[in-house]
């Protein structure tokens, strides 16, 4: 069984520490103003600062919870999720990345409870793949999915289409300002979309899916940056 001695923990802290260099802290010590909030799905394989290679404190907000979900639900209604909103309200960040990653555990758990009618989970882990159910039904119904197709390539099609509805939602939220940038990109550590373990691909960019259009619009030496599941191109 996986476990780390409080020895271990001490002693990666003391690593960390001692790598830091001086004044490390200094420019946040008394706020914040990151560049970009990445609301990612929390995974032991999906490294939020590490992906987009931050070393610096301040520059990226990390909320994070199973299915990369921006929403939750209050009284009866979704919401954005505080952990989301927070820094785009307090902290005036105007770029938003949405990231899903490939062999999602929270789509593989909703799509199993679509398929079984329910599940047998915790009551907190319950209610965060419950929020993904209507995602998942919806594809299925739009025909987004074979679910004849084998597991891992219905659940990799699943995955990108969540990140576009988590789009979706906050673009078309009224608590969101509307000079927010809102990006889409699903992570991929098991060569589904192409041959750079480690690669975030980009599947949206403000409700934008279209891969051509994507491409359109990023540097040439990124296109390669840019793939769909769901679309031709």
């Amino acid at each position: 069984m996986p476990g780390a001695s409080l020895e271990t923990l001490l002693e990666r802290n003391r690593e960390h520490v001692d790598s830091l260099p001086g004044g490390h802290f200094d420019a946040v010590r008394d706020g914040q103003r990151p560049e970009v909030v990445s609301i990612c799905c929390s995974d032991s394989r999906v490294p939020q600062e590490g992906m987009w290679s931050v070393d610096e404190p301040g520059w990226l907000f990390t909320p994070s919870n199973i299915g990369n979900q921006v929403w939750d639900r209050h009284d009866g209604e979704l919401v954005v999720d505080g952990s989301v909103l927070y820094p785009i309200r307090h902290t005036e960040t105007r770029t938003t990345a949405v990231v899903g990653h490939t062999g999602c555990g929270a789509v593989t758990a909703a799509y199993d409870a679509v398929r079984s009618d329910g599940g047998d989970e915790p009551a907190g882990i319950r209610r965060r793949v419950e929020l993904l159910v209507p995602v998942v039904g919806e594809a299925i119904e739009h025909g987004v999915v074979d679910t004849d197709a084998s597991d891992s390539e219905v659940i990799n099609r699943l995955v990108e289409y969540n990140v576009r509805r988590q789009v979706e939602f906050l673009e078309e939220s009224d608590e969101v300002p509307e000079d927010e940038r809102i990006y889409g990109f699903v992570y991929d550590f098991q060569g589904v979309y192409g041959s750079a373990p480690g690669r975030t691909y980009l599947v949206s960019t403000d409700g934008e899916t279209d891969p051509e259009r994507l491409r359109s619009a990023v540097p040439a030496e990124y296109a390669e940056h840019v793939e769909s599941l769901l679309e031709d191109g």
